[in-house]
């Protein structure tokens, strides 16, 4: 059997070129937060995991490489990766070494998300894989891109987009009445300077907006199987639509991500004038003013097999997730293999109402009185300080300030990760301070650290003006402490203010 060729080239090269940003992001951030996070001396180190569950269920190379250099030496070697993949050199030498590069990429990242439990446990991680895994098949610079591959891409998108709709209809009662994005830009997990704006808009516009929401999630997608230029416009769409996502929110990668499968509905002759824009080197000529399939060759016999294998494990593995999809207990971004090759999505099903946010304080009086001076740690993302404009920081995954998005919906700790979180902070870790923005006490150690848990709101246009406050706020109950240096992690009552 042969496979066929399509006019594909450029989609492949813009593809490539994109996914090694995101790929890029993904390692960097790894670099810089996994040891912190799950490292030896980490919050919740993963080697807890790794001991409990057998390899064949949470494939790592971490179980062999377990030291906090190996996780270093293993996330910088991704960024190296990356940086090959974005540049297209990792191209320039043909389909081996390109699938060499392109499935250390896959294989590292997997070894990371594997065992980065709760804080790896999130939709794009098993995105990321799912898409990174099909584009080790798209064959070198002088190869042409096997048509296979490009509509296993389209099917990816299909599944992220449409299981977005459908879960969104089945789950929350607001997404129906179309009143959902009342509440959305406010309680995000990290809003980022263009959602305040947006919150503001009329009431009928975000009813609208969900309308929208609606139609290209859940009629767009079936057009990506289109013939051109539907599939086009369906991509296209698909592309404003996430990129107005990432304007007004902080979802990681997820949007840019979608954004990269999206380029899969387009064909070369739609995105010629684009290729042409890239450096010298993404082409098989000599010159970077050519730009296409020139001198290509046709997929290899083993090429074309591996492809064919591929096509044969995705439609096995697409029961689990296409039965997902349509059942009335739709799971949201679940994955049904170890290697995730194959998953579901879905993104925001349930809207939150009010906003919740813990403010750490930390002290460094030997008592505490009700004049104690208690000063907080500032988060890199999340809200803290209520004058504080909301940065941007999306496709970059902040981890903590997720997590701790998620912790504040409860009125007490129910998440095993945050007292070690805390013994942290008290004993001055320097590794967790780094994945704060601001630590008050440069470096030494509080005596005492107490959590207070905050209902934040936007600031009225008017409010904002006399105050120049983004946020008003007002505390709801302490979440944790007081707790001292070396202190046994005591909790207290959610209905005090934690002097003690």
């Amino acid at each position: 059997m042969v496979i066929d060729i399509g006019e594909y080239w450029v989609v492949r090269l813009l593809f490539r070129r994109a996914l090694g940003v995101i790929y890029l992001l993904a390692f960097l951030g790894a670099a810089k937060q996994f040891v912190p996070l799950l490292g030896e001396d980490g919050i919740v180190p993963f080697t807890e995991f790794t001991d409990r569950i057998p390899f064949r269920e949470a494939p790592s190379l971490f179980y062999w490489l377990s030291s906090d250099r190996a996780l270093r030496s293993a996330a910088w070697l991704g960024v190296g990766l990356s940086v090959l993949a974005v540049s297209g050199i990792a191209e320039l030498f043909g389909t081996p070494v390109s699938m060499v590069v392109w499935g250390l990429l896959w294989l590292l990242y997997l070894s990371f998300v594997n065992v980065g439990r709760i804080f790896y446990s999130f939709g794009w991680e098993t995105l990321l894989l799912e898409t990174g895994f099909l584009a080790i098949f798209l064959g070198g610079i002088g190869t042409a891109p096997p048509d296979i591959v490009v509509w296993l891409l389209r099917w990816v998108l299909f599944r992220v987009m449409f299981g977005a709709g459908l879960i969104k209809l089945r789950n929350d009662p607001c997404w129906r009445d179309l009143t959902c994005l009342y509440y959305h830009y406010e309680t995000q997990p990290m809003p980022n300077p263009l959602s305040w704006y947006v919150d503001k808009l009329p009431k009928r516009v975000h009813r609208a907006s969900v309308g929208v929401h609606h139609v290209v999630e859940l009629v767009v997608p079936f057009f990506y199987f289109a013939p051109q230029p539907l599939a086009a416009i369906a991509g296209l769409v698909t592309i404003c639509y996430q990129g107005w996502l990432l304007l007004t929110g902080n979802f990681a990668w997820l949007n840019a991500l979608t954004i990269v499968l999206a380029i899969s509905t387009f064909e070369d002759a739609l995105l010629a004038p684009l290729a042409a824009l890239l450096p010298v080197g993404s082409t098989p000529s000599a010159s970077a003013a050519q730009v296409g399939p020139v001198a290509t060759t046709p997929p290899s016999l083993a090429l074309q097999g591996a492809v064919l294998g591929v096509l044969v494990v995705v439609i096995v593995l697409s029961y689990w997730p296409v039965r997902n999809m349509l059942s009335d207990t739709q799971a949201m971004n679940r994955s049904f293999d170890p290697l995730h090759l194959v998953n579901t999505y879905g993104a925001f099903g349930s809207i939150t109402r009010e906003r919740y946010e813990l403010v750490i304080e930390g002290t460094q009086d030997d008592e505490l009185t009700e004049k104690t001076d208690w000063e907080p740690y500032e988060c890199k993302g999340k809200p803290t300080d209520p004058g504080r404009r909301p940065p941007q920081w999306a496709p970059y995954h902040l981890r903590l300030d997720w997590q701790l998005w998620f912790a504040a919906m409860t009125p007490r700790p129910r998440r095993q990760w945050f007292p070690a979180f805390i013994r942290k902070l008290l004993e001055g870790d320097e590794k967790i301070r780094n994945l704060l923005r601001e630590d008050p006490f440069d470096g030494e150690a509080p005596t005492h650290v107490r959590v207070r848990r905050y209902r934040y709101e936007y600031t009225t246009p008017e409010e904002r003006r006399e105050t120049g406050n983004w946020w008003k706020r007002e505390v709801v109950n302490n979440y944790y402490g007081p707790i001292p240096a070396g202190g046994s992690g005591r909790r207290s009552r959610p209905g005090g203010l934690g002097i003690r």
